[in-house]
């Protein structure tokens, strides 16, 4: 019971960083002359209230898991990446290229538009190129900081401004889609072949399908196929512990015949990857072309930052990151209802996920505090007389 008790204790700072999260957050909406009931209602039924409304709450959680996966592998490796913006750009450029050369090589002009199923090597080679493009991109950061001791928290910004200003130019040059030239450019490439297109999710449920209706795909499912990958890596392989060990002590690991730098790239080269990995996914499973308005948010939609939150969120654990992801997706969604119902900016969604990083990251202070104060009862317990630790039952047996 005292093992339960202890365990609900470790769970119970991140639900109460959330509630006093969600407190402030409705001082902020009294002052905008708006009731929090009502606003959070609206919220929540915009969120999950239909099957459409979850739909899009699962859509929006889908990049944001990606990149939470890739920031939860970074920070365990003591490796702090703001660069998802820039690694999903990365990924999405290099993937949609892939995509596009190999349509054209592989489908028939005449069936190119032509609904049918996918082509398996065309989806699986632009979901490696995207991969493999955000991983250099972060492992160029990895690089820097392991070898150079370039600020990796800099470093990153810096190259998420390189990966936007290269993605304009990009789209409105080589990859500008042929039937904008000359007109109003508008800075988009080709729409993909459909045989490039990641098919909608639909579960066997009702008449018709659950999601059969909605913009639901398959990106979802390998997100949390992946987060399924990530914890075993992490905590079941020797490699994900090196991760692990140089995140939490960098001098100690190396001195236990550690190599450092090398685990610092390979963090920051995975988490890269998997923001990479979400830029693509945005393409092939929802936009079908790379279009932007000229900012990172333009295509991204500040996934980049939020797989940050989902990830402190979900504990800086893969299969956490999953409800996390979904939970700043609804609350994303459920914004614009509550925007439309009572006139609330949907920007305030954006002090609320500050707010709540503010107090997730405080809640961790406790829990550090009780996990020391463990290892010192421990510890006295390990340096108590023998007579001493036997408690009453030797007594009573040498009695």
């Amino acid at each position: 019971m005292r093992q339960r008790l202890s365990r609900l204790i470790d769970f119970s700072p991140v639900a109460i960083a959330l509630l006093l999260a969600l407190f402030v957050a409705s001082a902020l909406l009294i002052a905008l002359n708006a009731d929090p009931l009502a606003a959070y209602s609206a919220m929540l039924e915009g969120a999950v209230g239909s099957e459409n409304a979850t739909a899009e709450t699962l859509v929006k959680a889908t990049p944001i898991l990606f990149v939470g996966i890739g920031i939860t592998i970074a920070f365990r490796g003591g490796m702090i990446n703001i660069g998802g913006e820039g690694q999903m750009i990365a990924g999405a450029l290099a993937g949609v290229t892939v995509a596009l050369v190999l349509g054209e090589a592989r489908v028939p002009a005449e069936l190119a538009k032509e609904r049918g199923a996918f082509d398996i090597i065309i989806v699986t080679c632009s979901l490696l190129g995207g991969f493999l493009a955000g991983a250099l991109y972060g492992g160029l950061a990895g690089f820097l900081k392991a070898y150079f001791d370039v600020n990796e928290i800099l470093s990153t910004i810096m190259l998420n401004q390189i990966a936007v200003q290269l993605m304009n130019f990009l789209l409105n040059g080589i990859l500008l889609d042929p039937a904008e030239a000359g007109f109003n450019n508008i800075p988009k490439t080709a729409r993909l072949v459909t045989a490039a297109q990641l098919p909608r999710l639909s579960l066997p449920l009702g008449e018709p399908w659950l999601f059969a209706r909605t913009r639901l795909h398959w990106g979802l499912l390998i997100a949390i196929a992946l987060a399924a990958v990530i914890y075993i890596f992490l905590w079941r392989t020797s490699l994900g512990y090196r991760i692990r060990a140089v995140g939490e002590n960098q001098r100690a690991s190396s001195f236990a015949g550690i190599n450092v730098k090398r685990q610092m790239m390979f963090s920051m080269f995975l988490a890269g990857g998997f923001a990479g990995l979400a830029g693509v996914v945005q393409v092939l499973g929802l936009q079908y072309r790379l279009q932007t308005d000229g900012s990172p948010a333009g295509f991204t939609g500040s996934a980049g930052f939020n797989g940050i939150v989902a990830a402190l969120f979900g504990g800086l654990n893969p299969l956490g990151a999953i409800p996390a992801s979904a939970f700043f997706g609804g609350l994303l969604v459920g914004a614009q209802k509550m925007q439309r119902e009572l006139g609330v900016p949907a920007s305030l969604i954006t002090a609320i996920n500050g707010l709540i990083v503010v107090f997730v990251v405080s809640s961790e202070i406790f829990i550090l505090q009780r996990s020391k104060r463990r290892v010192s009862v421990a510890d006295d317990d390990d340096d108590a007389p023998a007579s001493t630790r036997a408690g009453p039952e030797s007594e009573a047996e040498g009695g």
